[in-house]
């Protein structure tokens, strides 16, 4: 653990490198005056996703979805971004700020969710139905966002799908539970749904959220789509063992703006449970519980006060997304704006 009396040399040989990521060094108070001291120094922002450790989130200049972060980013004076989160979502922020510095704070933080499709998958798939539009979650890697036509986030599926004219059919990637939401919602028959899913929200389980409900009967649930316990959240509510108005299918970000109206005093929340400090920092009268407690994502704990110290000294992982392909996922992605409800992320 630091010291006040430490220097950043005598911090910087505290790193220690495994098979987990960067450990060694503790998320004190000093740690984070040093890491605001190396950002102003190198003239970065630093944007800390929903789901990352407390004491990255407290320590970043913003914190969010992916998509709403990646657009700070292109706003952001600095020009040089350090974003706590997971790869795709540096990549995000690169394709939208492409004359800036990106630096990922351990390159090895992936996601299942966007392994789960790759750029040939997606080729494949294409040519099987030659004249179905393509929609990728924003939660998908550049290149396959570069053989997309419109991007979505799981706050904006809905719409995006329903601009689509009705004759045409929709492939929509890679979540399946996002998927089905969209597809229960819509009632579009001609769409086709990619198997893929993020390992920690599909094991959410229904069984585990009914338990939960019917334990707190006057809580509200706050649900993410891609969770694997959506469609029993739903069916709770249509059953009438929870009140319809107490059952919301939420993104990240309408998790943050629900938590401020909600006269609820308990809430149960079904995603990853990082989520817990910003709904807790939003609402601190609530009293919010995660609906499995052992919902954490290890890619995204990757990012370690250690791992992010490491980034700011070295200068290091860098993230770099080829122009072409980059080109082709901004108009993915632009295309989603131009629909009219950017989305507030996944």
């Amino acid at each position: 653990m630091a010291s006040p009396q430490m220097t950043m040399s005598e911090l910087h040989q505290q790193i220690q490198d495994g098979e987990g990521g960067y450990s060694g060094v503790a998320g004190t108070p000093e740690w984070a005056e040093e890491v605001r001291r190396l950002a102003d120094e190198r003239g970065a922002t630093l944007l800390a996703h929903n789901y990352q450790l407390p004491e990255i989130q407290d320590v970043a200049d913003h914190v969010g979805d992916s998509l709403a972060l990646s657009r700070i980013a292109a706003e952001a004076p600095e020009d040089t971004i350090v974003f706590c989160g997971v790869h795709f979502m540096a990549e995000t922020a690169k394709i939208l700020s492409p004359d800036k510095t990106v630096l990922i704070p351990d390159q090895r933080a992936g996601c299942s969710l966007a392994d789960s499709i790759t750029a040939d998958d997606l080729r494949a798939w294409k040519d099987e139905f030659p004249d179905a539009v393509v929609v990728s979650y924003v939660n998908t890697t550049a290149e396959v966002k570069g053989l997309t036509d419109i991007c979505c986030t799981s706050s904006n599926a809905v719409d995006v799908v329903a601009s689509i004219d009705p004759d045409r059919e929709v492939l929509f990637l890679p979540d399946q539970f996002l998927g089905a939401h969209v597809k229960r919602v819509t009632g579009r028959e001609n769409m086709h749904i990619w198997a893929g899913e993020c390992h920690v929200h599909a094991g959410i389980n229904g069984d585990e959220l009914t338990a939960r409900a019917k334990a707190h009967p006057d809580a509200d649930l706050f649900v993410h789509p891609e969770c694997g316990c959506a469609t029993s959240a739903l069916y709770l509510a249509g059953e009438g063992f929870v009140p319809e108005d107490k059952v919301k299918i939420l993104s990240t970000g309408g998790m943050i703006e629900a938590a401020k109206s909600t006269g609820a005093r308990q809430v149960l929340v079904a995603t990853e449970v990082g989520m817990l400090h910003q709904l807790r920092n939003a609402a601190p009268g609530i009293d919010f519980q995660a609906v499995n407690d052992r919902a954490s994502c290890p890619y995204m704990k990757m990012i370690t006060p250690a791992a992010l110290l490491r980034c700011l000294i070295e200068g290091k992982d860098e993230v770099d997304v080829a122009p072409d392909v980059a080109e082709r996922a901004r108009r993915s992605v632009q295309r989603m704006i131009e629909i009219g409800n950017p989305g507030g992320g996944e």
